[in-house]
């Protein structure tokens, strides 16, 4: 792993513990308020709602990093080692640009929602959207990073004989 995926890795983690965390407190508060007293926080649902995407994406981009999404492996697998990484830097370069056009397009309407706003704390619908935004460019930049990876991939490493390879996390 290497500098900018460690980064990426750690600041997903971080947004991770401070959603999960804040969310945690504050409907554990709300609920031992409503049982104790009758009353409860009139905010105590929009923080979570806000919260919950940024949970979300930084999941996706841990998943992403770790190499846990679902890939389909068995049409390039067929293919000489070679073309196998010229194949995979193409993919991770397209990849990356449909990332950075969602990532552009989110940018583009954070405008637009700014005005949306919550019904108690008036925050602005863009937090919100902002996530997708991050998770984008994060996601993109993950992307480049296996495209150059592939880029500069050896040839494998020879097996033993009955010995599997060990899949790579980016490919």
């Amino acid at each position: 792993m290497n500098a900018v995926e460690r980064a990426v890795v750690a600041l997903c983690r971080l947004v991770l513990w401070i959603s999960t965390s804040v969310i945690f407190v504050i409907l554990v508060a709300n609920t031992v308020l409503r049982y104790a007293t009758g009353a409860s926080l009139q905010w105590a649902n929009e923080v979570p709602e806000l919260l919950f995407p940024w949970l979300v994406m930084a999941g996706v981009v841990l998943a992403a990093a770790s190499g846990a999404h679902i890939t389909t492996t068995f049409l390039v697998e067929v293919l000489p080692e070679r073309a196998r990484r010229w194949v995979a830097v193409a993919s991770w370069l397209i990849v990356a640009g449909l990332y950075a056009t969602l990532g552009w397009a989110t940018f583009q309407m954070l405008e637009i929602v700014h005005d949306e706003r919550t019904a108690i704390l008036q925050i602005p619908g863009s937090i919100t959207y902002a996530c997708v935004m991050v998770g984008m460019a994060l996601l993109a930049v993950l992307a480049l990073q296996s495209a150059g990876s592939a880029l500069l991939a050896g040839p494998p490493a020879p097996q033993a004989e009955g010995e599997q390879p060990v899949p790579s996390a980016h490919w």
